[in-house]
C-alpha cells in the first residue's frame, strides 16, 4: 500500500499550534515510518507572511509537500463555506497527481472534505477529532443558539458528528473521557477510537544542563493565551487568596496576548501589581521561562465540551518537572488516578483553592524527576508519533 497521506488542516502550519501540534508528528512519521504527505492549511495571510519561509526550512529534506490555501475571514459563513470549495479543488487536483490511500481530517471542517474524499474516491478516513467542536463553539460563545442561522449550523455539524464517527476508519480523540462520551452514545460502543493526547517534544522542552536558580520568593507560572477557555479571575482569586500565606509570592504569566487585560483584572482584585509578571517568549525561550517557577496553575471553564479537552501546556510543564495545580477537566482525573502530577481541584469555590494552598508544601516535594517521568510515560511526542503510526497501519492492511 502507497505510504503517501493526505492532511487537511484548517488550522495554518504557520499558526504556533501549527508549528507544535501538527508539524512535529508529520516529521516524525516521515523520518521513523516512512510516511509521505501532502499536507493542506488554511493559512492567515499575516502569518504566512511572516513565517511561510519558517516553515519551508523545518520541512526541508522530509517527504511532506506543503499546499497551503489562503484563509478567508469575511464574511461569516459564506468565508468558510469558499475555503473549502478551495480545499476540494486542491484535494482533488493532488489525487489526480499523485493518489493517496488515506486522508487524516483534523477537526470537523476538515472532515467534511475528508468525507466527500472518501466517497469520490474510495479513500480511507481518519477522523482527528480534536474536541467537540460544535459543542465548543456553543460553550465558548462563538455561535448563538437564540440566532436561527447558528441554530440550524449546531445541528447540521451534530449530525455531521455522528456520520464522521461512523465513516471514519478510525477516530482519534484527545482523551478518555471523550471516548468513553462517544461510545456511551446508542450505536458507538464499537466505535474504533484512539486516544493521543496533546503531547510534548521533549527535546524542546526539557530541564537545562545548567539548572538556573528559582527565585528565592514563591514563583507560579501560567502559559500561554488566556482566550475564551482559560479563567483569569479565578486564577487571580488563587493567587490572592496565596498571598495570605506567602506574601512575596511572584505570578508570571508567560504570554504573547496585551498584558492589559491581565492587569486591570488583577488591579480590579487589589492585587500588588508590582509581583505580577507578564513576559511574551518565543517557542524555544519558554522553558527557561518556566524553569524559574515552582509550580504552574491553569484553570479552564468546566463545560460539556471539556471533557475532549487536553491542554498543551500540561505535557509542557510536567517535561519541565514543574508540578501543575489545575481544574477537574478532559483527562485530569484520570490523569490523577495514574500519577502524582499536584493538585486536582474539584471546584473552583474559596474553600478548594484554600486547601490547594495548604498543599503547596507537599507539591514542592515531587521530584521533578517524578514530574518529567509522566512526560515522558504519558505526552512524549515519540509516543504520539508512534501512536498515529499504528492506526495508519491498522487501517491499511
Amino acid at each position: 500500500m502507497s505510504k503517501h497521506i493526505l492532511y487537511i488542516s484548517y488550522d495554518g502550519l504557520t499558526d504556533p499550534l501549527g508549528q507544535s501540534q501538527i508539524l512535529p508528528y508529520l516529521m516524525g512519521l516521515n523520518k521513523q515510518y516512512g510516511y509521505t504527505f501532502s499536507v493542506i492549511s488554511a493559512e492567515k495571510a499575516d502569518n504566512y507572511q511572516a513565517k511561510s519561509q519558517l516553515i519551508h526550512d523545518l520541512i526541508a529534506g522530509f517527504g511532506i509537500h506543503w499546499q497551503p490555501i489562503f484563509y478567508t475571514k469575511k464574511p461569516p459563513v459564506f468565508s468558510t463555506l469558499w475555503d473549502l470549495r478551495k480545499i476540494w479543488k486542491k484535494a482533488t487536483q493532488i489525487y489526480k497527481q499523485k493518489p493517496y490511500e488515506i486522508v487524516h481530517a483534523r477537526s470537523y471542517l476538515s472532515a467534511l472534505i475528508a468525507l466527500r474524499l472518501k466517497k469520490k474516491f474510495k479513500t480511507k478516513f481518519i477522523f482527528d477529532m480534536r474536541g467537540f467542536w460544535a459543542d465548543e463553539r456553543i460553550d465558548g460563545g462563538l455561535w448563538n443558539l437564540k440566532s436561527p442561522l447558528y441554530n440550524k449550523i449546531y445541528l447540521y455539524f451534530k449530525k455531521k458528528e455522528k456520520e464522521f464517527l461512523q465513516q471514519a476508519d478510525y477516530t482519534i480523540s484527545l482523551t478518555h473521557n471523550a471516548k468513553q462520551e462517544i461510545q456511551s452514545w446508542e450505536g458507538f460502543a464499537q466505535t474504533p477510537i484512539q486516544v493521543i493526547p496533546c503531547c510534548v517534544d521533549l527535546e524542546i522542552f526539557k530541564p537545562s544542563e545548567n539548572p538556573i536558580s528559582k527565585s528565592k520568593n514563591l514563583t507560579i507560572s501560567y502559559l500561554g493565551s488566556i482566550g475564551t477557555w482559560y479563567l483569569l479571575k479565578e486564577m487571580l482569586l488563587f493567587y490572592k487568596n496565596l498571598l495570605d500565606k506567602y506574601p512575596d509570592a511572584i505570578f508570571s504569566f508567560i504570554t504573547a496576548e496585551n498584558p492589559q487585560p491581565i492587569l486591570e483584572e488583577a488591579k480590579n482584585l487589589q492585587l500588588p501589581l508590582t509581583q505580577i509578571k507578564i513576559k511574551k517568549a518565543n517557542r524555544n525561550e519558554v522553558p527557561l521561562m518556566l524553569a524559574e517557577s515552582h509550580f504552574s496553575l491553569f484553570f479552564i471553564k468546566d463545560a460539556y465540551s471539556k471533557k475532549a479537552s487536553s491542554a498543551t501546556k500540561m505535557a509542557e510543564i510536567l517535561a519541565m518537572g514543574i508540578p501543575i495545580i489545575t481544574n477537574d477537566i478532559g483527562d485530569h482525573q484520570y490523569l490523577a488516578s495514574k500519577y502524582n502530577f499536584g493538585c486536582l481541584l474539584q471546584n473552583l469555590d474559596i474553600h478548594s483553592i484554600q486547601k490547594a494552598i495548604e498543599q503547596i508544601p507537599d507539591l514542592l516535594n515531587i521530584s521533578s524527576e517524578s514530574l518529567i517521568r509522566i512526560a515522558q510515560d504519558y505526552f512524549s511526542l515519540e509516543k504520539g508519533v508512534e501512536s498515529y503510526a499504528q492506526v495508519y497501519q491498522k487501517i491499511s492492511t
